[in-house]
């Protein structure tokens, strides 16, 4: 039997600090959520101002990076050469998702949503840069 890096509910909250912060410093309203590597929610947070579909497609990039293993952005690349990979359960092929990998392992990941893609990403990328991954 294998082992494999999981997160904890500590790595869950500094991950969430890092991300709002990178948000406030930019005073982005955002939603951001975290989730592990079967993409269930470890954390979900809405910051004031956000709209209210924010959080549902925060969570829908983070799943996404979480069960591919790879960035969302990777799958709404894909689409454009394949639009069946629209038809998968749970995918949501837009920019902002990325995955948390330790060892070589997705250990779940990080969807942020509430302005730009490539700014929602770096929002996420700030969430996995304080477990110093």
């Amino acid at each position: 039997m294998r082992t494999k890096p999981t997160l904890t509910a500590d790595d869950a909250e500094k991950m969430m600090a890092a991300c709002t912060a990178e948000a406030k410093k930019n005073n982005w309203k955002v939603a951001i959520a975290i989730v592990d590597d079967a993409g269930r929610v470890w954390q979900l947070h809405r910051l004031d101002g956000a709209g209210a579909v924010t959080a549902n497609v925060a969570l829908g990039k983070a799943r996404t990076a979480a069960m591919m293993g790879r960035p969302s952005k990777m799958m709404e690349d894909r689409i454009k050469e394949r639009p069946a990979f629209l038809l998968f359960p749970d995918i949501l092929p837009i920019q902002g998702g990325v995955p948390i990998l330790a060892q070589g392992e997705c250990a779940g990941a990080i969807g942020v949503s509430g302005v730009q893609s490539h700014e929602d990403e770096q929002v996420a990328n700030a969430g996995i840069a304080a477990l110093g991954l």
